[in-house]
């Protein structure tokens, strides 16, 4: 399965809307689309996780490694999930501590840094 990317910004947020599977083959995407926006300025990033069918340990090393290049400016990145299947794998690796997540995109949005 492929991975489809889009963004969009509600006030000083950029939302990255991602879908199908992040692994091996189509984390390099979503981490060019995460270094493309830190270094166009945006620095509070949302990561729109609902449409995300698979989640392997590529694809959390890239929201690790965005969550360090948004920090890096001040920034922050938030997680919206609420599939059990995909949360189960943040609760494992204790990445839960690490991002805020979400239940939808207008909580990640409202949430102050």
């Amino acid at each position: 399965m492929d991975l489809s990317l889009s963004t969009e910004t509600i006030g000083d947020r950029t939302i990255v809307r991602v879908g199908g599977e992040i692994d091996v083959y189509t984390a390099p995407k979503l981490r060019e689309q995460l270094v493309e926006l830190v270094n166009d300025g945006n620095f509070h990033l949302v990561v729109d996780m609902e449409g995300v069918d698979f989640l392997d340990s590529t694809g959390l090393g890239v929201l690790v490694g965005g969550l360090k290049r948004v920090r890096a400016h001040e920034g922050s990145l938030r997680l919206v999930c609420n599939q059990e299947r995909i949360l189960k794998i943040f609760r494992i690796t204790g990445l839960t501590k690490v991002f805020p997540i979400h239940t939808s995109v207008e909580e990640a949005v409202a949430a102050t840094d």
